[in-house]
Protein backbone atom coordinates (compact mmCIF):
# COMPACT_ATOMS: atom_id res chain seq x y z
CA UNK A 1 0.00 0.00 0.00
CA UNK A 2 1.42 3.98 -0.37
CA UNK A 3 0.09 7.06 -1.13
CA UNK A 4 0.84 9.98 -3.29
CA UNK A 5 -0.28 13.14 -3.47
CA UNK A 6 -0.37 15.37 -7.04
CA UNK A 7 2.46 17.76 -5.21
CA UNK A 8 4.74 14.67 -5.12
CA UNK A 9 4.95 14.07 -8.94
CA UNK A 10 5.74 16.89 -11.77
CA UNK A 11 3.51 18.04 -14.06
CA UNK A 12 4.13 17.16 -17.63
CA UNK A 13 3.52 19.50 -19.94
CA UNK A 14 1.22 17.69 -22.97
CA UNK A 15 0.64 20.20 -24.71
CA UNK A 16 -2.32 22.23 -24.12
CA UNK A 17 -2.03 21.64 -20.16
CA UNK A 18 -0.40 19.99 -17.24
CA UNK A 19 -1.00 16.60 -16.64
CA UNK A 20 0.41 15.10 -12.51
CA UNK A 21 1.02 11.29 -13.42
CA UNK A 22 -0.18 9.69 -9.99
CA UNK A 23 -0.28 6.15 -10.98
CA UNK A 24 2.33 4.89 -14.37
CA UNK A 25 3.62 1.66 -15.66
CA UNK A 26 6.17 1.45 -12.89
CA UNK A 27 3.83 1.40 -10.88
CA UNK A 28 2.45 -2.22 -11.70
CA UNK A 29 -1.13 -1.49 -11.30
CA UNK A 30 -2.42 -2.50 -14.57
CA UNK A 31 -3.93 0.84 -15.24
CA UNK A 32 -2.55 4.63 -14.99
CA UNK A 33 -4.33 7.63 -13.17
CA UNK A 34 -3.49 11.72 -14.17
CA UNK A 35 -4.28 14.67 -12.66
CA UNK A 36 -4.90 16.45 -16.30
CA UNK A 37 -5.74 20.06 -16.30
CA UNK A 38 -7.06 21.63 -20.33
CA UNK A 39 -5.94 25.23 -20.53
CA UNK A 40 -8.98 27.03 -21.07
CA UNK A 41 -9.86 28.27 -24.31
CA UNK A 42 -8.05 25.50 -26.52
CA UNK A 43 -8.61 22.49 -28.71
CA UNK A 44 -6.65 19.33 -28.95
CA UNK A 45 -6.64 16.86 -31.48
CA UNK A 46 -5.95 13.53 -29.60
CA UNK A 47 -5.43 9.75 -30.47
CA UNK A 48 -4.75 6.99 -28.12
CA UNK A 49 -3.35 4.10 -30.39
CA UNK A 50 -2.17 1.95 -27.53
CA UNK A 51 -4.51 2.89 -24.76
CA UNK A 52 -7.69 2.88 -23.48
CA UNK A 53 -8.44 6.50 -21.56
CA UNK A 54 -11.66 7.14 -19.34
CA UNK A 55 -11.62 11.06 -17.88
CA UNK A 56 -13.89 12.28 -15.30
CA UNK A 57 -14.38 16.20 -14.89
CA UNK A 58 -13.49 17.57 -11.66
CA UNK A 59 -14.24 20.81 -12.63
CA UNK A 60 -14.42 23.42 -15.51
CA UNK A 61 -16.16 22.63 -18.47
CA UNK A 62 -15.74 21.63 -22.17
CA UNK A 63 -16.53 18.92 -24.79
CA UNK A 64 -15.14 16.19 -26.52
CA UNK A 65 -15.86 15.50 -30.13
CA UNK A 66 -15.49 12.72 -32.41
CA UNK A 67 -14.00 12.48 -35.97
CA UNK A 68 -18.00 11.79 -37.23
CA UNK A 69 -18.99 14.87 -35.55
CA UNK A 70 -20.82 13.56 -32.30
CA UNK A 71 -20.09 16.42 -29.74
CA UNK A 72 -20.40 15.37 -26.25
CA UNK A 73 -20.38 18.10 -23.38
CA UNK A 74 -18.29 18.03 -20.33
CA UNK A 75 -18.76 19.64 -16.87
CA UNK A 76 -17.93 18.08 -13.81
CA UNK A 77 -19.42 14.69 -12.49
CA UNK A 78 -19.06 13.48 -16.54
CA UNK A 79 -16.87 10.62 -17.50
CA UNK A 80 -16.23 10.14 -21.55
CA UNK A 81 -15.19 6.91 -22.27
CA UNK A 82 -12.39 6.23 -25.43
CA UNK A 83 -13.21 2.64 -26.02
CA UNK A 84 -12.27 2.29 -29.59
CA UNK A 85 -9.20 4.26 -29.51
CA UNK A 86 -11.45 7.20 -31.24
CA UNK A 87 -9.08 10.40 -32.57
CA UNK A 88 -10.79 13.23 -30.91
CA UNK A 89 -10.72 16.87 -30.42
CA UNK A 90 -10.90 17.85 -26.80
CA UNK A 91 -12.02 21.63 -25.92
CA UNK A 92 -12.02 23.48 -22.86
CA UNK A 93 -14.33 26.16 -22.25
CA UNK A 94 -13.03 29.67 -23.16
CA UNK A 95 -13.54 30.75 -19.63
CA UNK A 96 -12.04 28.38 -17.67
CA UNK A 97 -9.40 25.29 -17.51
CA UNK A 98 -10.99 21.79 -17.81
CA UNK A 99 -9.42 19.50 -14.79
CA UNK A 100 -9.97 15.29 -15.31
CA UNK A 101 -9.20 12.48 -13.67
CA UNK A 102 -7.56 10.32 -16.72
CA UNK A 103 -7.38 6.64 -16.28
CA UNK A 104 -5.42 4.84 -19.08
CA UNK A 105 -5.48 1.21 -20.07
CA UNK A 106 -2.93 -0.29 -20.27
CA UNK A 107 -0.86 2.48 -18.21
CA UNK A 108 1.15 5.00 -19.95
CA UNK A 109 4.84 5.39 -18.48
CA UNK A 110 4.41 9.10 -17.47
CA UNK A 111 6.67 10.95 -20.13
CA UNK A 112 4.33 10.96 -22.49
CA UNK A 113 3.75 14.40 -24.27
CA UNK A 114 1.69 15.13 -27.14
CA UNK A 115 2.70 16.93 -30.46
CA UNK A 116 -0.23 19.15 -31.56
CA UNK A 117 -0.07 20.81 -34.62
CA UNK A 118 -2.49 21.38 -37.36
CA UNK A 119 -1.97 18.48 -39.78
CA UNK A 120 -3.69 15.49 -37.86
CA UNK A 121 -4.13 13.62 -34.59
CA UNK A 122 -0.98 13.76 -31.50
CA UNK A 123 -0.50 9.90 -30.57
CA UNK A 124 1.65 8.09 -28.64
Amino acid sequence: MFTRSRNDVPAVEWGNGTSHRLLVAADNMGFAVAHTVVRAGTESKLEYRKNLEACYCISGSGNVEDTDGNLFEISPGVVYVLNGHEPHYLRAAGHEDLELVSIFNPPIRGDETHTLNRDGFSTY
